[in-house]
């Protein structure tokens, strides 16, 4: 296991992890139970860990693309319909907010 990501509260790590799960990258967060105390912790307390070594650089690469908004940006003004209900979604939602289908690729 590799640290990628050193958040500052629990609600972050839980995104990034999202975010690379959503990737095909396995994660996991560690120390979000450990918050409370810091002050007193090192400040990367909270962080996101990947189970494959071997993924280290693509989530390292994902994840900068993530945090500068490039995936945003990507798809700001090109909104979708979902092909399974028919709810005309906005460029940055993955999934159908309505019946919960993936945007197709």
């Amino acid at each position: 296991m590799k640290q990628v990501h050193a958040a500052r509260h629990a609600p972050e790590a839980h995104l990034v992890k999202g975010f690379l799960e959503s990737n095909g990258i396995a994660a996991v967060v560690r120390g979000e139970y450990l918050t409370s105390g810091w002050g007193e912790l090192p400040v990367d307390v909270c962080s996101v860990w990947i189970e494959d070594d071997r993924q280290y650089d693509r989530a390292q690469a994902l994840l900068l693309a993530f945090l500068r908004g490039d995936f945003a940006r990507e798809f700001r003004g090109q909104g979708w319909r979902c092909p399974k209900c028919g709810e005309q979604l906005e460029g940055q939602f993955t999934q159908c907010w309505k019946c919960g289908t993936r945007r197709p690729a």
